[in-house]
């Protein structure tokens, strides 16, 4: 929902937290970390954009437009807490383990659960797991601390690289196992952890203004008696993933078509369609890649001369040429 114009259009939208309310002038007023007459027009409209395709709050701080000078770009950064709300939401999600990568004073290369780097230790990376239970083998994740240790103008790392990198290395880590395990909750999201943020800098606490309910007094109704259709259950939801094979882009194109983002909303009258529409789908596909396959398998099939003289030497001696 949109009212007004310009700078002081309001977008609605609902998030987990209640409805939120954005406009530009808002977001300058608010919500930027640094220098907000530094942000242009169109970084701030795309992260009205972000905040409204992922449903996130950045009055509660789960997300930040960060800009201190106009030669840099806008850096545009979600919360950790965002990753692992989420993915513990999933009904798909069966958990999850991380931890660092360290090389012992023998040069030996452990992975260790946690943040625990021994005084002789030298910190080499970061890792994790999540685990689905829809999949068989967990999403992995092992990062390089050279890559992301972050660095200020002074060449020193930034404050908590300096203070505690194990942690924000493990992080790292956990933030793109979960990211690579839960792409439909996700997606095009990127943790402060993995940008070039001092996250010292910026204000953790909630902004108590602008989440509130302005739908219009004229156009409230009391509550009706009425009941919220029902959804799929988790079983409902994991066979349906089964009948993907695989294919989840095929999955995802047949939701969207009956307007739906996930598979846990989707509702139970539209269940049975939508497993038949990825049914014809997926064995589509399937005889496509056999064509394919085969197609392949004739062309490798081409005898070379020496095979064609062979083959005729054995018709030969088989008669069938008299």
């Amino acid at each position: 929902m949109t009212n007004q114009n310009g700078n002081t259009a309001i977008v609605q939208y609902e998030t987990d937290h209640g409805v939120v309310q954005l406009s530009p002038d808002i977001i300058r007023k608010y919500l930027v970390s640094g220098d907000p007459s530094k942000v242009t027009h169109q970084e701030v409209q795309m992260f009205l954009q972000l905040n409204k395709f992922q449903r996130l709050n950045p009055f509660l701080k789960e997300s930040y437009l960060i800009k201190y000078s106009e030669k840099e770009p806008a850096t545009m950064v979600v919360g950790k807490e965002v990753f692992t709300k989420r993915a513990a939401a999933s009904e798909l999600c069966g958990g999850w383990d991380a931890g660092i990568i360290v090389q012992t004073s023998k040069g030996k290369l452990e992975y260790r659960e946690g943040t625990l780097k021994l005084p002789d230790d030298t910190l080499i990376g970061g890792w994790a797991n999540v685990y689905r239970k829809d999949w068989s083998t967990p999403a992995k994740a092992a990062v390089m601390l050279d890559e992301y240790i972050r660095y200020n103008k002074s060449g020193e790392p930034m404050a908590n690289w300096k203070k505690m990198p194990s942690t924000m290395i493990r992080k790292v880590a956990l933030v793109q196992a979960l990211r690579e395990a839960f792409p439909e909750d996700l997606g095009g999201m990127v943790s402060m952890e993995e940008m070039p943020v001092d996250d010292t800098m910026l204000d953790s606490e909630p902004v108590k203004a602008e989440v509130i309910d302005v739908t219009p007094k004229e156009q409230k109704r009391e509550p009706q008696d009425t009941k919220e259709e029902p959804k799929i259950n988790p079983k409902q939801v994991k066979d349906m993933y089964a009948k993907a094979e695989g294919h989840n882009d095929i999955g995802k194109s047949v939701m969207a078509q009956f307007g739906y983002e996930r598979a846990k909303e989707v509702l139970v009258k539209d269940y049975d369609k939508i497993c038949e529409e990825i049914d014809r789908l997926v064995k589509e596909r399937k005889e496509e890649l056999a064509k394919e396959e085969q197609q392949e398998q004739d062309s490798k099939g081409t005898l070379t001369p020496e095979q064609e003289e062979e083959l005729s030497k054995e018709l030969e001696q088989d008669g069938l040429f008299d």
